[in-house]
Formats: structure tokens, C-alpha cells, sequence
């Protein structure tokens, strides 16, 4: 072929896949625009490159898992048009607490390290929820163990209002949509004598006056039992007690697109923990176990995030995340 007729047909091979991965990208925008009811004003080319660089991104990464670099897929959510830093601000924003109070658990003597144990079998604490463009998953985790606590007392699901905690337990040290700790939220209800029904306070997404009302109390706390940094007291506590809140780093990218398997990323180490969420179990994969061991992790992201809003955890490798680090449940 002469060289001159080579260089036409390769500039138009390159110029007609551009337009073909330009139309393909412009139809999923469109889409993902309407699934997620997204309206922009003179900023929407901006959130469309970021868009796009979380898109190829997430590609990237599933290309690798078909080629078994990766333990886990990623996906598109409703969080693609957010940099890593703004969904960090927006929906991070755990306040930790150096100093422990309360109980520490113990493991009893005669525990037996019984599995798999799944509490979502027991219909023992709230549906997932999405926490909107507010940092309350500090309020999420504290209210889960809350409801599981009452129905290994009680059999009765009962869900707990996350508003009360956001409105009402600023003295404890919480600052409501800006942030918090599951262990202010316990010592809240403590002190308060107290927490509502999510009935007599839904969730509404933002900061608000203190609406507590005693008569629509439903759950109160007599003490904080702190778990200690190990997997073992946490699989045990999981076991015999129910859903546990907890701590993780969910800075990352992989975990803020993270879909289905076990979220395994050697960059997310057991520090600066930024986030709450709730152990509610935990399992293992395949016929051979090694590094197949999971947690099941219930999170406030909504139900499109991950398998209908909860992740697999990898567990017995490293305190992954740090989950075993801060994990705490209180005693009604």
C-alpha cells in the first residue's frame, strides 16, 4: 500500500474509534444521569470529566480481576462524578477517640470459633440505607448494633433512629452530618436515657434541632464493651453477641466503586480509620479457604453500592482496613 493511502486509513481508523468510544461514553452519561436523577448547572463538563476518569478507572480494574490480578469488581454508582477527595469530605467523617472507656470484651474460655454465622438470616437490624451527602455513617454503625443488641434481647426488630443521634448528641462530641464516633453516640444514649424509634424521627440527611421525645424512646444503653484488636475477640463477639459497629478506612477508590467479591487492596492498611460501618457476619469462598475468608459488612451507601448496599471484607489478612481495630457494641 503507499504510504501516503497508509496513514489516511490509520487516521480514520483512529478518528472512527474515537467517535465510537465517544458515542458509547455519551450514552452511559445520559443514562447514569437519569438512574441517579443527576441535573447540573455550568459545572456539568466538569463532573463529566471526573465522571469519565472514575469510568476508565473502573474498566482498568475489572480488565485486571478477568485476568485474576484483583479479588474483587468494581462498578459505577452513584458516586462517579465526586474526585476521591470530595467523596472523602462528604461521606467520611469518623472523629476518633484515643482514650477507650467502657468494658473490654473478653473471650470466654469455653467460646468454641463457630461458622459461618450470618445475621442477616436473622432479620435482626435495620434495611440498608443511603446516609445522602452526609458524613453519618458513625450514626449508621451505632444504631445497627443498637437494633441488634435489643433483638438478641427481645426477638423484635426494632429500628433505631440515626436523626436522634445526629441532632441530639453534639455535647458527647459528635458534629452531626460533619462527623462522629459510634462511641459518643453510646455514651449519648446513656446519658440522654434514651433513643427513638426511626418511625417518631426518620432520617432526613441533614443537621436539625434535637427532637427527642421520651415517650417514643425504644432503645437505651447500660454500658460500652470495647473489642479488642484482634480477630479472633471480633469473630467471637459477632458470634455470640450480633452485628458489631466498626471502624475502616474507606478512602480508597476501589472501595468507594467497590461491587461484588472480597475487597481485598493491599493499600488500605488498619490507620486513619474514617469511617462507620457494621460487622454482621462472616464466611469464606470456595473450595480452598486460603484468603477466601470474609467478613460481611452492612454499610449506609445506599443499596446500589456493592451486593444491595453490603461488601465482603477480606478477613485474616492484616486487620484489612483496620476493621478489627475500633470495634465496639454497646449493652441495653
Amino acid at each position: 500500500m503507499h504510504p501516503f493511502l497508509f496513514l489516511t486509513a490509520l487516521c480514520l481508523g483512529i478518528v472512527s474509534a474515537t467517535t465510537k468510544l465517544g458515542l458509547r461514553l455519551d450514552a452511559q452519561w445520559i443514562q447514569w444521569k437519569a438512574t441517579y436523577g443527576k441535573l447540573y448547572d455550568e459545572n456539568e463538563r466538569w463532573r463529566r470529566v471526573v465522571w469519565e476518569t472514575n469510568m476508565k478507572m473502573i474498566e482498568q480494574h475489572n480488565q485486571e480481576y478477568s485476568q485474576g490480578k484483583h479479588s474483587f469488581t468494581m462498578a459505577m454508582n452513584a458516586f462517579g462524578d465526586l474526585t476521591n477527595e470530595k467523596f472523602r469530605h462528604m461521606m467520611n467523617g469518623l472523629k476518633i477517640q484515643k482514650d477507650k472507656n467502657g468494658k473490654v470484651f473478653k473471650i470466654p474460655f469455653f467460646a468454641e470459633i463457630i461458622g459461618p454465622v450470618d445475621r442477616r438470616q436473622t432479620a435482626s437490624f435495620s434495611p440498608v440505607r443511603f446516609q445522602g451527602q452526609s458524613a453519618s455513617g458513625w450514626a449508621s454503625g451505632a444504631a445497627g448494633a443498637f437494633e441488634g443488641w435489643i433483638f438478641q434481647k427481645t426477638g423484635k426488630l426494632v429500628s433505631l433512629s440515626e436523626q436522634n443521634l445526629l441532632d441530639c448528641s453534639w455535647s458527647q462530641g459528635n458534629k452531626g452530618c460533619r462527623g462522629g464516633l459510634m462511641d459518643y453516640a453510646f455514651q449519648h444514649v446513656r446519658n440522654n436515657g434514651g433513643l427513638d424509634s426511626e418511625e417518631s424521627d426518620p432520617y432526613c440527611a441533614q443537621d436539625g434541632s434535637c427532637e427527642y421525645m421520651p415517650d417514643s424512646s425504644a432503645a437505651n444503653v447500660t454500658g460500652l464493651v470495647n473489642i479488642p484488636q484482634q480477630v479472633a475477640s471480633l469473630l467471637v463477639a459477632v458470634a455470640a453477641v450480633g452485628p458489631v459497629s466498626a471502624a475502616v478506612r474507606a478512602s480508597l477508590d476501589p472501595f468507594q466503586f467497590y461491587k461484588e467479591g472480597i475487597y481485598y487492596d493491599p493499600n488500605c492498611s488498619s490507620e486513619d480509620l474514617d469511617h462507620g460501618i457494621l460487622v454482621v457476619g462472616y464466611d469464606s469462598q470456595g473450595e480452598e479457604p486460603e484468603n477466601q475468608k470474609y467478613w460481611n459488612v452492612k454499610n449506609s451507601w445506599g443499596t446500589d453500592r456493592g451486593t444491595q448496599g453490603y461488601m465482603l471484607l477480606a478477613k485474616d489478612r492484616d486487620n484489612q482496613c483496620g476493621i478489627a481495630t475500633m470495634a465496639r457494641f454497646p449493652v441495653v
